[in-house]
């Protein structure tokens, strides 16, 4: 009876892992493609959310962002961006389309 149970407790450990894994398969490019196409409002966003929706932004750059809108207020353009410390023209061309600022409600 003890060897029943051993292995059916061995087949169940051994099938558990693959039924997660056909359940849930991994895609980094949908994930990526999702990402890409995500506007993000930077005056909301937490870093996190930054990092994962504007290209070129790491999490260091993200935490900067909102580092600096928590200091000096919300962004009112684009161009506000330039004030936090990595963040040039080119970024911002780069993730023109991405970047909301709307505004309080």
């Amino acid at each position: 009876m003890k060897r029943i149970f051993c292995c059916v407790a061995l087949i169940l450990s051994c099938l558990s892992p693959l039924a997660f894994a056909v359940q849930a398969p991994q895609n980094p490019a949908a994930d990526t493609q999702m990402a890409a196409k995500t506007q993000v409002d930077i005056n909301k966003a937490d870093a996190a959310t930054l990092a994962l929706a504007l290209d070129g932004v790491g999490m260091a750059k993200a935490q900067d962002i909102v580092a600096h809108r928590e200091k000096i207020g919300e962004f009112k353009s684009l161009e506000d961006l330039e004030q936090v410390r990595g963040i040039g023209p080119a970024t911002i061309a780069r993730n023109r389309d991405k970047i909301l600022i709307l505004p309080k409600e």
